[in-house]
């Protein structure tokens, strides 16, 4: 069996949530609530392969919410994500995609030591990020999407925003070693991070993002968005190709032009319906077929039978790992999402 461990965007879409799943009890308390409000397993999911295979999976709701981390309610965040894994290994889960922000807080504050939750031995094995698949599939949203919309890549400038995180590096790698992208622009706030980063790809030019953003031909963002950093869509290039591979995704409320083409980076299609009502929740367009790639791929570990941390630990993912993920991917059923007809 597989596990999602996911969390809600803000306290009032919580609210929301808690009402139309069927927990009044959360839906009118504040942040102190959810502060202590244990982990829940919300949804059970069954997903169909292009093979015929069918598999289960349960929906953990960790009850973690990003207000927690703007008002400095840290140990509140670790303990939701840690909590979160335990209650899916008590459950039998066998292997579990820590979504959103859950991965983050988990290599950020070094959850690994804190293995002993109360009478569960953590198996780290049981858990992965994700991050594999997800950045496989953004990596195969930039090709797919360049060659609709008529970007060249021998030719283009792509800017990776976020580029020493674990998505960020592996996107990098794989369009250092996979593409024949003309220029990589590397941005982050750890400037020793992206020399590293740098002299490992052997390419790459290190730039602030005001100084990017105009020479580039696509924009990849996978980068937490710091308060009051906004894009301004009047200084990219026109026409772009803006892949939002942050959560929540917003950028296509935030930028609006005819020529700047924003893509919602890290989702996947899946061929067949997916029985669920999770993805509803998080406002996927079409939320029978929609979803988190990080989410995808411990679908894909269950459906082959690899009960391993594939994603774990940060800049681990290898071009190689990518590939591998990609063709499990595509052998039951799931592609990158592209952007709609109306969109190109």
């Amino acid at each position: 069996m597989f596990g999602l461990i996911g969390h809600l965007t803000s306290l009032e879409h919580a609210q929301s949530v808690a009402k139309e799943l069927g927990y009044p009890e959360y839906a009118d308390r504040g942040l102190d609530f959810w502060c202590s409000a244990p982990p829940q397993i919300v949804d059970t999911i069954e997903v169909t392969s292009i093979t015929g295979q069918k598999i289960q999976g349960k929906y953990v709701e960790s009850c973690f919410l990003p207000e927690m981390l703007a008002n400095r309610r840290i140990k509140a965040a670790t303990r939701k994500v840690i909590n979160a894994m335990a209650h899916a290994q008590k459950n039998g889960i066998d292997i579990t995609a820590l979504g959103g922000f859950s991965s983050i807080i988990f290599e950020n504050f070094n959850l690994e030591k804190l293995k002993q939750i109360r009478n569960v031995t953590l198996e780290f094995k049981r858990f992965t990020t994700g991050n594999t698949h997800t950045a496989y599939v953004i990596c195969r949203q930039v090709e797919q999407a360049a060659e609709k919309l008529g970007i060249e890549l021998s030719k283009a400038t792509v800017a990776v925003c976020g580029a020493t995180g674990d998505i960020g590096s592996a996107i990098c790698r794989w369009l250092s070693a996979k593409t024949s992208v003309k220029e990589l622009l590397l941005i982050a706030r750890d400037r020793e991070r992206l020399n590293a980063l740098q002299s490992e790809l052997g390419r790459g030019q290190i730039l602030d993002l005001e100084a990017a953003l105009p020479q580039a031909d696509i924009v990849v963002w996978v980068a937490s968005m710091p308060k009051g950093v906004e894009i301004n869509g009047e200084v990219l290039k026109k026409p772009c190709l803006l892949i939002d591979g942050g959560y929540p995704k917003n950028m296509e409320t935030k930028v609006r032009h005819p020529e700047i083409h924003v893509l919602k980076g890290g989702i996947v299609e899946h061929s067949l319906d997916i029985d669920w009502k999770i993805m509803k929740i998080v406002n996927m367009d079409v939320p029978g077929r929609q979803l988190f790639a990080c989410f995808a791929e411990s679908m894909l570990l269950e459906f082959e039978k690899i009960y391993t941390n594939f994603s774990w630990g940060r800049n681990q993912i290898t071009v190689e790992k990518m590939e591998e993920i990609g063709k499990i991917s595509v052998k039951h059923g799931f592609r990158p999402l592209m952007l709609s007809p109306g969109e190109i």
